[in-house]
C-alpha cells in the first residue's frame, strides 16, 4: 500500500510494542520498532521516507527530545506523538512546534492507523513534489518543454526531434488544449531555423476580408486606406516557421492561394505583380479530421494532400495520465513566479483525484486549475478537488482509475502483446491477466486485425 515507505516507532513497553506494530502492518504499513528514541534517532534522516510515531514518556530522550530531533533533521517529516492523559496541553504545544498530530491514550486502533494513513499520504505527496521539482530543474531541451514520462509524450518529442531538421511542412492534429502550439515552437526552436521568426496566426481570428493582406501583406494603394506596404505573415515568416492554427477555418477562397504558395515557395503582395520567393516552413494544425471535411467539401482535398505528409498526434491528457503530476507541479511554479505568490503545497490525494479526472479541456484546463489554486480562487484543496473530479472517489477507486489507464496504454503501445506489457509495467503475467480480468479489459481489443 505504502510501497518504500516506514513508520519508525518508539515505545519502551513491549507488549504495546508488539501490538501496536502487528496492527500497523496488518494497515498494509512497514513498521520498524524501537524500544528508545536513542536508537530510532540513526534512523531519521533528512528526506526520510516515512512517518514518525512516539510515545511521550521514555528514557533519557523523550517524545519531546525526539520531537526536536525530527524538527531540526527535517522538519516536513510527520510526527505522531502518543499521551497520557497529563501529557495533553504539552502535546498541543508540541504540534504549535511542528508535530503533526498527537493521540491520547487510550485510543483505538482504527484512530492510530486513520491518522497514520493521513500522515503517511503526506508525506509521500511532499517526497512525490520534491522529487518533481528536482526533475523540472534538470529538464534541458525539448524535455524542459513538452513535460511528461508518458510513452505517448515520450514518442512526440522523438518524433519533433526527428523532423525538426528538415524541410518538410507538418501537420498537427490535436484536441482542443493539448499543447499543439508548444508542439510547433519545438519543431521551430530545434530545427536550423530557429534565429528566424516563429510567426504563429489563427485562422479563425481573422475577418475574411483581412485574411489575404494579413497573410500575403499588401503594397501602398492596394486597397482603400492601405496608405503603406504592408509585411504579410509569410514574408514574415522568410527563413523561418509559419503556424496555422485551426486551419479547417480558414475559407476555402483562400485555400487555394495558399495551396499555390505551399507548392511555388512564392508570393504576391495584393496590389503586386511581383512574385517573391520565400523560404518558409508551413506547420498546420487542426482539431478537426481534415480528410472528413474534404470529403464534404468543407476542407480542400489537393491542400489536405499537401499538408498530409509529415503528421504529428498530440495524445489528450486523459492518455497520459502519468504526466499530470509533473505538469500540474510545473504550471504551480509557473503560476507563483507570474502573480507573485508562493507556490500552495499539496495536500492529502489531491494530486490522484486530478489523475482521476478526464480533463476536457487537457493541459490548458489543467493549467487553468493551478492558477485557479494559486490565486487562492479554489476555495481549499478539497472543494478544488471535487471541482475536478467526476465523482467523489476513495483512494482505491482513483488508484483503479490510474491503473487501467497505464495498463490500457501499454496494450496499445505494444499491440496487445502480454510480455511486452509486462516488461513495460514490471509485472508477472499472473498478476497481469489478474489485472485484465479485475478492470474487464479485453487483451484482444489492443491486437492488429
Amino acid at each position: 500500500m505504502f510501497d518504500g515507505f516506514k513508520i519508525v516507532f518508539v515505545e519502551d513497553d513491549e507488549s504495546v510494542r508488539s501490538s501496536v506494530g502487528e496492527t500497523l502492518e496488518l494497515a498494509g504499513f512497514e513498521v520498524h520498532p524501537f524500544e528508545s528514541a536513542e536508537r530510532a534517532v540513526p534512523h531519521i534522516t533528512p528526506g526520510f521516507a516515512g512517518i514518525v510515531i512516539s510515545d511521550v514518556r521514555l528514557g533519557r530522550m523523550d517524545g519531546f527530545g525526539l520531537m526536536r530531533h525530527v524538527l531540526d533533521t527535517d522538519p516536513t517529516i510527520p510526527l505522531i506523538l502518543v499521551t497520557g492523559h497529563g501529557d495533553v496541553t504539552m502535546a498541543v504545544e508540541a504540534m504549535r512546534q511542528g508535530a503533526y498530530d498527537f493521540i491520547e491514550k487510550p485510543f483505538a486502533m482504527e484512530r492510530l492507523v486513520t491518522v497514520a494513513t493521513r500522515a503517511m499520504e503526506k508525506r509521500i505527496l511532499k517526497i512525490e513534489v520534491d522529487t518533481l521539482r528536482r526533475q523540472l530543474r534538470n529538464q534541458r531541451g525539448i524535455d524542459a518543454t513538452l513535460l511528461g514520462i508518458s510513452p505517448a509524450i515520450t514518442l512526440l518529442r522523438r518524433q519533433i526531434l526527428n523532423l525538426a531538421d528538415t524541410s518538410a511542412d507538418v501537420l498537427l492534429i490535436g484536441e482542443t488544449g493539448t499543447g499543439k502550439e508548444v508542439v510547433a515552437r519545438c519543431l521551430h526552436d530545434h530545427s536550423l531555423r530557429r534565429k528566424a521568426n516563429f510567426v504563429a496566426i489563427n485562422c479563425g481570428g481573422l475577418p475574411e476580408n483581412l485574411f489575404e493582406s494579413e497573410i500575403f501583406g499588401h503594397e501602398a494603394g492596394a486597397f482603400t486606406n492601405a496608405g503603406k506596404r504592408r509585411i504579410g505573415k509569410i514574408e514574415h515568416a522568410d527563413g523561418g516557421t509559419l503556424l496555422l492554427d485551426e486551419i479547417e477555418s480558414m475559407p476555402m477562397g483562400f485555400q487555394v492561394k495558399l495551396l499555390r504558395a505551399l507548392q511555388e515557395r512564392k508570393i504576391e503582395r495584393l496590389g503586386s505583380n511581383e512574385q517573391l520567393p520565400i523560404d518558409f516552413r508551413i506547420v498546420a494544425a487542426t482539431k478537426c479530421d481534415l480528410q472528413e471535411l474534404s470529403a464534404q467539401q468543407k476542407f480542400r482535398a489537393d491542400l489536405y494532400y499537401r499538408l498530409n505528409v509529415a503528421v504529428l498526434e498530440l495524445p489528450p491528457l486523459r492518455e497520459r495520465r502519468e504526466d499530470i503530476p509533473i505538469l500540474f507541479e510545473h504550471f504551480l511554479l509557473e503560476a507563483a513566479l507570474r502573480y507573485g505568490r508562493e507556490a500552495p503545497a499539496l495536500q492529502g490525494p489531491y494530486m490522484r483525484k486530478l489523475m482521476a479526472n478526464d480533463w476536457p479541456g487537457n493541459v490548458r484546463e489543467l493549467r487553468n486549475v493551478a492558477d485557479r489554486m494559486v490565486l487562492g480562487l479554489l476555495g481549499g484543496q478539497d472543494q478544488a478537488a471535487q471541482a475536478v473530479t467526476p465523482a467523489n472517489l476513495t483512494l482505491t477507486q482513483q488508484m483503479d482509475i490510474v491503473e487501467k489507464t497505464l495498463i490500457e496504454q501499454a496494450l496499445k503501445e505494444h499491440n496487445g502483446r502480454p510480455q511486452r506489457v509486462c516488461d513495460t509495467l514490471g509485472i508477472g503475467k499472473k498478476t497481469l491477466y489478474d489485472k485484465l480480468h479485475r478492470h474487464g479489459i479485453v487483451i484482444d481489443d489492443y491486437r492488429p486485425a
